[in-house]
This record gives structure tokens, C-alpha cells and sequence, in this order.
């Protein structure tokens, strides 16, 4: 392999590399919320809205042991914040943590920590900004409104390449065709791909997706992929130097399958509603009243309003698939 081979490679290559291989950024000791805020990280209202939702399957289960299956873990803080939630709560949490990095330091011994999804589990699977960081090809229409593969190197300097074709070129006519030159796309078939794999090894409760994504006719242009670093979006280098992400075409991911009748997609504003994280402010007589309670309900509120804001957190889209036990209805 000569020097120019290696360094012109597709974007998933490189972000396979750039991410998960030798040094790669998802493998540092900080982990993400060394560098972006998720929801995870604004509140912990939001792991109590999951343990919510874990109890809501445990009852639908009809048993008060679940599994609790986090697939892109991070350094385990969601599960932490679900575990702390349900203490008393006569839930018993089986917790595994899904993730490509070394177990952190301190974490909850209850936790069992994996690199795949644990084939059998009963209860929720949930992935949190996952879907966006698994690695998929980028594709641009050229002069004549051909779709090529965009080719990078470690720099970031990019070149059209061959033509796509095969089961990408199907993906792309079903779900994002490229209509004007210089239109771009992520070709999700990866990310279909890795969802139906980890919806296949849960045995029976709720898989759940939550991700900043788009639907067919709201598809960007000229696609959305960027880099962050330090809490700040920079220009998407292969470098290891920078986490990069694009937005998921969820829709598709939905329809793979793992999809069907039993699937259900909706914003994080609508879901956390429904869990009980609304963002409403604390009625004014509690000042009087209580006035610590005041501020503490105030500043949940405020919380709140940030997982729930339009333009923000709130507009992530929660995909849900519900699995029957086999011997289920």
C-alpha cells in the first residue's frame, strides 16, 4: 500500500480510525463530557426520566428485575444517574454498559462493562448519541449529478472519488437522493445496521435511540458533517484530534429490520413530557410558602426547559421499538 492509498481513504474509514483506532479520540480518559454537553450531562433529570421509563417496561414485563442495556456508555454517567435513581424503588437494575473504551475508575461495581449489546436482555435498551458516532460513508453529486464517494485525508482535505454504487447507491436513491451537484450525504446504512443489531440481542422490553437527526424532507443539503472539540463545533478533521459526528437519518433506522408497526418516533420534547420533565416554572405562592423549595423547583425548571428547548435538546428525535417476549402476544 503506497503512501497516497493510505491517505486518501473514505470518510467512514477515517473516522474509524480517527475515533476508535490507536489513540483514537473516543478512547481518551475524559471520554465525551470532556467535550460536548449531551443530555446526560445538562441534568439529572434526565436519568430519572430514563428510570421512569425503565420502571413503565418493568411493569409491562410484569417483573421488578430488568435489564438496563446503555450502548454508547461514555464513562457510564447515565447509568450511575439511573442506579442512583431507583435506590428504594424495589427495581432491581441489572446495568451493562456498552462501550468501546476501557472501563473508567470508580465506577458502580454493579455495572458490567462490554464492547456489544448482551444477547437476551429483558428490559430497556437505550442509546444516547450513539447512532451519530457510528462511522459512515459521505457522498457527493458531481458536475454531471453523479453520486461519488468523498475521499479524505488526515488533514481533512477532501476529493470526489468513485462513483457509488451497490447497496449505497440503493440506500442513498431510497432515503437521500442527490439531486443538484455539490449536494452531500452520510450514507446511514452502518447506522441501520449497527440498530437492528442491537435491537436483535434484546429479548423482550424497549429499545430506544435518541439522537439530533432528520426525516426525509428535512434532509440538509449539503449533509451535516462537523467536528467538537472542547465544548466548541470545528471543522471535521480525521485526526484523532476531534470527535466527528453527523446528524442520523433516523427514519431510516426506524424502517431497517428491526422496524415495524411497533415503532415510534418522536422529539425529546414530546418523550421527556411524557415522563414528566415539562419545564414548567414552580407556582409564585411556593415563594412564600417554602422559599428553598421556591428556588430548588425553579431551578429544575430551568433544567427542564434546556432538555426540552426548541432549537436545542429539545428537538433530538427519540426513536422507540417495542419487542414482545417470544411467547408474548
Amino acid at each position: 500500500m503506497t503512501d497516497e492509498t493510505w491517505r486518501w481513504q473514505g470518510w467512514r474509514e477515517a473516522t474509524e480510525r480517527a475515533l476508535y483506532g490507536p489513540g483514537g479520540f473516543y478512547l481518551r480518559p475524559e471520554g465525551p463530557a470532556g467535550h460536548f454537553r449531551t443530555s446526560v450531562h445538562a441534568s439529572p433529570l434526565f436519568a430519572g426520566a430514563v428510570a421512569r421509563l425503565l420502571g413503565e417496561v418493568a411493569e409491562e414485563l410484569g417483573t421488578d428485575r430488568v435489564d438496563l442495556v446503555d450502548v454508547g456508555a461514555g464513562r457510564g454517567e447515565l447509568l450511575a444517574g439511573v442506579l442512583a435513581a431507583t435506590a428504594g424503588s424495589g427495581l432491581s437494575v441489572r446495568a451493562h454498559a456498552v462501550e468501546r473504551a476501557g472501563r473508567p475508575d470508580g465506577l458502580d461495581p454493579r455495572v458490567e462493562w462490554t464492547d456489544r449489546p448482551p444477547r437476551g436482555a429483558r428490559g430497556l435498551l437505550f442509546a444516547n448519541e450513539w447512532l451519530d458516532n457510528v462511522p459512515v460513508d459521505v457522498a457527493e453529486a458531481d458536475a454531471a449529478g453523479t453520486a461519488r464517494y468523498v475521499e479524505v485525508r488526515p488533514d481533512g482535505t477532501e476529493r470526489l472519488g468513485s462513483p457509488v454504487s451497490g447497496a449505497d447507491a440503493k440506500w442513498l436513491a431510497r432515503w437521500w437522493p442527490l439531486r443538484e451537484p455539490g449536494a452531500r450525504a452520510e450514507i446511514g446504512r452502518p447506522r441501520d445496521a449497527a440498530w437492528a443489531s442491537a435491537v436483535s440481542r434484546l429479548a423482550a422490553g424497549r429499545a430506544v435511540a435518541v439522537d439530533y437527526a432528520h426525516v426525509r424532507g428535512s434532509r440538509p443539503p449539503f449533509g451535516s458533517l462537523t467536528g467538537f472539540r472542547a465544548g466548541r463545533e470545528v471543522p471535521p478533521v480525521p485526526d484523532g484530534s476531534c470527535d466527528l459526528t453527523s446528524h442520523v437519518a433516523l427514519d431510516a433506522c426506524a424502517a431497517a429490520p428491526s422496524g415495524g408497526a411497533d415503532t415510534e418516533l418522536v422529539t425529546q420534547r414530546e418523550a421527556l413530557r411524557r415522563l414528566g420533565v415539562t419545564g414548567d416554572r414552580p407556582p409564585l405562592a411556593l415563594a412564600s410558602a417554602d422559599p428553598s423549595g421556591y428556588v430548588r423547583a425553579l431551578s429544575s425548571a430551568g433544567e427542564a426547559a434546556e432538555l426540552t428547548a426548541r432549537g436545542g435538546l429539545g428537538d433530538f428525535l427519540w426513536l422507540t421499538r417495542r419487542v414482545p417476549p417470544a411467547d408474548g402476544p
